[in-house]
């Protein structure tokens, strides 16, 4: 009877002891990847997360916005400008013309470096422009209240123009060149409401006047309001700072409503301005509000994934 007693308090002990050597294996095994886990949790919290859609689409209106199209994406664009709402019902108030349009077609491989290139009716026009992100605005993990963008864009004119004399206008091919530069610095400033301000610099090769200067500087703004999941109020404005040419042009404004559809984005907007690139509505907008000088216009923005 002592024998089988001392033989079962053997066995308990042998079975608490094994017990007790697994747990601490087990425990020993788990506990780093234990701590890994609260590391790796603890390096996303402070991971910079960077804001998002600041504006719907890379074009408001006419101008660009701090927006570039996703990583390995293609944006084909259509822009549409009718005539001037003060020709009347003859004319169907300017839906008869006469019209701009503009073709456009923008990639990006990175999301922060986009490449564009553009054909307008008015003057021929042709387009092409490089787009980068400086700076992201984050919303956490990080201390930067905006987004920086720098534009800079090439244009060259196909149109033959006589002048007085009977000569081609561009006597030399450098003068159908002009060039424009800008720096966009926008902020969201909340779900809803979105604002950017920008300083542009245009230079021509060949003005139209002797009087006329060369060089455009201005200031531009735009911003958005959201109404809802997919709509949103839209306006711009661009200001020149400079007196450049002895012609009378206006500041281009427009004012207008948004729609998001999947891969759409439709835009339906007044406008003073029948100019759609920068070295045209910025500098050589003929028409203003106060006569009924402006006119309806829409853009068409197809996204698509390569």
């Amino acid at each position: 009877m002592q024998e089988y007693l001392i033989i079962n308090s053997m066995k308990t002990h042998t079975v608490v002891f094994t017990l007790f050597f697994f747990s601490r294996m087990i425990a020993q095994n788990t506990s780093p990847d234990l701590m890994a886990m609260l590391d790796s949790v603890e390096k996303k919290d402070n991971k910079k997360e960077y804001v998002t859609a600041t504006f719907k689409n890379s074009h408001l209106i006419n101008q660009q916005t701090t927006e570039v199209v996703g990583k390995n994406s293609l944006d084909f664009r259509i822009q549409h400008r009718f005539g001037d709402v003060q020709t009347g019902a003859y004319n169907a108030w300017g839906i008869d013309g006469p019209a701009n349009i503009r073709l456009g077609l923008d990639y990006s491989y990175d999301g922060r470096l986009m490449i564009g290139i553009g054909r307008s009716s008015d003057q021929k026009m042709v387009d092409g422009y490089l787009k980068y992100k400086i700076l992201r605005q984050t919303t956490k993990g990080g201390s930067m209240p905006i987004t920086l963008v720098f534009v800079t864009t090439m244009f060259y004119t196909n149109q033959i123009v006589p002048s007085t004399n009977g000569f081609d206008a561009y006597p030399y091919l450098s003068d159908r060149f002009s060039y424009f530069n800008e720096l966009i610095i926008g902020r969201k400033f909340s779900e809803k409401f979105s604002f950017q301000i920008a300083p542009t610099y245009l230079h021509y090769n060949i003005v139209q006047n002797i009087t006329d200067k060369n060089d455009v500087w201005a200031i531009s703004f735009a911003t958005r309001y959201k109404l809802g999941k997919r709509f949103s109020l839209m306006a711009e404005g661009s200001f020149t700072l400079n007196k450049y040419s002895a012609t009378q042009y206006y500041n281009e404004s427009g004012i207008g409503w948004e729609i998001e559809t999947g891969g759409h984005v439709f835009q339906m907007f007044f406008t003073n301005s029948s100019g759609i690139v920068e070295n045209q509505y910025i500098s050589q907008t003929t028409s203003t509000w106060a006569n009924w000088g402006f006119k309806l216009g829409f853009n068409i923005s197809r996204v698509f994934t390569l």
